[in-house]
Order: structure tokens, then C-alpha cells, then sequence
């Protein structure tokens, strides 16, 4: 009597925990059953999370080294397009954002100059050391700036098209690097606005000194941009 009255209750005891069972494994299947995170392990591990995507987001850049190159041809002589970029203290009067452009010193083959660029909203100035090499090549490097820790312009003039003397082929390059990573959060700003302008400025300059440019057939031109 007493183990048929067990066994009735062990038969009883798995009917009913069955269907609770059955609900466990449907809710684990579904993804809903998880392990417990106390409440505020679950708050530190959130606030840890938005904390680094938000550094992620503000400053994809940081302190990364960026350049910029340009090659085309270019319907005005080796010639005249060096003595555009070789006059440094004109670069106020047609540089995007150039609002100051000064010799400081000059000799032959080299020249130092203060130049102050403006963007907003940012204001930089530094002393420009530049390099000139008659007619082939200006590069102007950046030695005292407070925002860029690095800054480089390269302008380099070879012959242009056979048949076709007044034209040349223009190399330009740029590369840049902000001293803060606050700063560098201005990348973007100053790539836009500025480096990619820079061509087409002193193009500009150029047909307001020597006139329109040589016209040259669609099929000869190329024009080449890379950047990093």
C-alpha cells in the first residue's frame, strides 16, 4: 500500500513539473531566457559601451597623417605656373582662406614667410619655409604652426603635351597632421574647403596673370586625385 501510494505520487510529481519544463525549453530556444546581469554590473557594462563609441564616433580621424595629390594638365607653360606659386607674399590675394602672406626672409633658391590661414573656426599662423627650384619645383613646409604638427605643400612642373608649348603637367601634394586630437576633429573642414581648392585657385591666378589658357582636345587632357 505504501509503495503504490509513492509511486501514484511520483507519477502525479512529473505530470505537473512537465508542462513547466516544456516552457523552459521554449523559452530558452527563443532566445528569451538569459543569464541574470545584476542591476548594476548591467549599468557599468552600458555606460562603458556608449562611453567608447562615442570617442569612436567624435574622432575618426585622430591623429593621422593626411594627403592629398593632384596631377593634370594644365594649359599654361612650366614657366608661368612657377612664378605663381614661387610669389608667396600674393597668396593673400587669390589663396583660399589666406588671410596674411609675408616674406621674411628671401635668397636664391629659398624664401621664409608668415602666413595666417583662416577657416572658421580657426585661426593659424605659422612660419612658412619654402624651397624653389626654377622652374620645376615649390615646396613650402610648415615649422611653427600651433594647430598642425605637421604640414607640407608640393608643387612639381614637368613638360606638357608634344605640339603643344604652352601647356605643362602639374604635380600637387599636400600632407597634414593636427597637433590635438580636438583639432584633428577639423580634417574634414580643412580638406574640404581648403586642399581641394587649392588647384583651381592658382589656375585662377594663373588666367588673371597670362590670360586664357591654351585650349588642348579632350582626348589629350587627364586629370589624376588621390587621397588618404
Amino acid at each position: 500500500m505504501a509503495r503504490s501510494g509513492r509511486a501514484l505520487g511520483k507519477v502525479l510529481a512529473e505530470r505537473l513539473t512537465a508542462p513547466h519544463r516544456s516552457v523552459l525549453r521554449h523559452l530558452a530556444s527563443c532566445g528569451i531566457l538569459m543569464s541574470r546581469i545584476p542591476p548594476m554590473q548591467a549599468s557599468v557594462t552600458n555606460h562603458t559601451f556608449a562611453r567608447r563609441t562615442f570617442f569612436n564616433i567624435a574622432s575618426p580621424f585622430g591623429n593621422k597623417r593626411k594627403e592629398y595629390s593632384e596631377r593634370r594638365i594644365i594649359g599654361y607653360s612650366m614657366q608661368e605656373m612657377y612664378e605663381v606659386v614661387a610669389v608667396v607674399e600674393d597668396y593673400k590675394l587669390f589663396v583660399p582662406w589666406c588671410k596674411k602672406s609675408d616674406i621674411l626672409s628671401k635668397r636664391s633658391g629659398y624664401c621664409k614667410a608668415h602666413l595666417e590661414i583662416g577657416f572658421p573656426p580657426v585661426l593659424e599662423k605659422y612660419t612658412s619655409v619654402v624651397t624653389l627650384v626654377r622652374p620645376h619645383l615649390v615646396k613650402a613646409s610648415c615649422t611653427d604652426g600651433k594647430l598642425f604638427n605637421h604640414l607640407e605643400t608640393v608643387w612639381r612642373f614637368g613638360p606638357g603635351i608634344p605640339g603643344y608649348p604652352r601647356t605643362c603637367t602639374l604635380d600637387f601634394s599636400v600632407s597634414f597632421e593636427f597637433r590635438s586630437l580636438l583639432h584633428s576633429q577639423l580634417a574634414t573642414l580643412f580638406f574640404d574647403e581648403v586642399v581641394k581648392q587649392m588647384v583651381a585657385a592658382f589656375e585662377r591666378r594663373a588666367s588673371k596673370l597670362y590670360g586664357p589658357e591654351t585650349s588642348i582636345p579632350r582626348e589629350l587632357m587627364f586629370h589624376e586625385i588621390h587621397h588618404t
